[in-house]
């Protein structure tokens, strides 16, 4: 799939290239199968097949993009790690930062937690001057604008959303509604 979305982006004078893979508990344990470890191998073999690609690709201006989807369901420690993991293999700068995307997959948590959350991850990740911290609230239970707004004032520096709630499977964040 990565090496598709190269092929269709070969001639964009800009893209935005964004990869994720689930890695809370549940879906470590039991639809993928695979511990802390190789749920990490996995976001570091495609970002360094994804800068590779890049690399092949000069023509067009690239950035990355990493969730570490189900984050709002993930140890905090774990995420903050797999995030660390991918911008080690991405190379992010201050000039050209990586997006960190912190999904609140399902609602699962209130939003003053999710913000506690983004909170804790911007305080504790070390090169926080190189990632762009990109909020991806759901509204399974209407408070998608309400983590929204939290999300930023905890630290965060953009919100991913839709329009009226239209172009996710679970409705996203309204950013109509937010703005």
């Amino acid at each position: 799939l990565i090496q598709r979305t190269f092929e269709s982006l070969k001639g964009a004078k800009r893209a935005i290239l964004h990869y994720y893979n689930a890695t809370a508990p549940s879906f470590r344990r039991v639809v993928f199968r695979q511990d802390q470890p190789a749920t990490i191998k996995l976001a570091v073999d495609a970002a360094r097949l994804i800068r590779q690609l890049a690399e092949a690709q000069p023509e067009t201006d690239w950035t990355f993009e990493y969730s570490p989807e189900t984050f709002s369901f993930t140890e905090q420690e774990f995420a903050l790690e797999i995030c660390e993991a991918v911008m080690d293999a991405l190379g992010p700068t201050p000039a050209r930062p990586v997006i960190l995307n912190l999904p609140a997959t399902v609602e699962v948590a209130m939003p003053n937690v999710y913000a506690d959350q983004i909170e804790w991850f911007c305080r504790h990740l070390k090169r926080r001057d190189c990632a762009v911290i990109s909020l991806h609230p759901h509204n399974d239970r209407g408070t998608g604008v309400a983590a929204a707004e939290l999300g930023l004032r905890a630290g965060a520096d953009r919100v991913e959303g839709t329009l009226f709630g239209n172009g996710e499977r679970t409705g996203n964040v309204d950013i109509v509604t937010l703005a």
